[in-house]
């Protein structure tokens, strides 16, 4: 009995990835702005028959508000166990170039030259972040496979 490991297409998966962390910087670090009911009566006259449906405005808004709250929270704390579960130095990278609120203006030369300690190749930066990208798509269910 063998297992293979699938063959992942590197440059979508690597997109894929990047934009799941890039969605986890926005639900981490932006403020969730809740939604309010409007109390404010409408000036404009409606002409509509009975549509049998009652409206609760402000019990849907109050639904909304928790559970976009719970999503994002689950969603951070999904892909934060994912690289918790990563190998030391992949963990670092992950964490260093691409979870930190300042991600964006980071620059794989600053990570691989600045923050590795002693700073490591291009080159071996490069497989080490191709690996992590590899364990976090599986793991996150995102992985992008090559067609044969």
């Amino acid at each position: 009995m063998s297992f293979e490991l699938p063959e992942l297409d590197r440059k979508a998966t690597q997109r894929k990835v990047e934009e799941h962390l890039e969605r986890y910087r926005l639900f981490k670090y932006l403020i969730f702005e809740e939604r309010e009911a409007s109390i404010t009566a409408s000036t404009v006259e409606r002409f509509h028959g009975p549509t049998n449906v009652t409206s609760d405005q402000t019990s849907s808004i109050a639904i909304h508000n928790v559970d976009e709250q719970e999503k994002r929270k689950q969603f951070c704390d999904w892909t934060e166990r994912a690289v918790k579960r990563l190998p030391k130095m992949e963990r670092f990278l992950i964490e260093e170039r691409y979870m930190c609120e300042d991600a964006e203006y980071l620059t794989d030369f600053n990570v691989y030259y600045h923050k590795f300690q002693p700073p490591i190749s291009e080159k071996t930066y490069s497989k080490i972040r191709w690996k992590a990208f590899y364990k976090l798509a599986l793991n996150l269910n995102i992985a992008v496979t090559k067609d044969s």
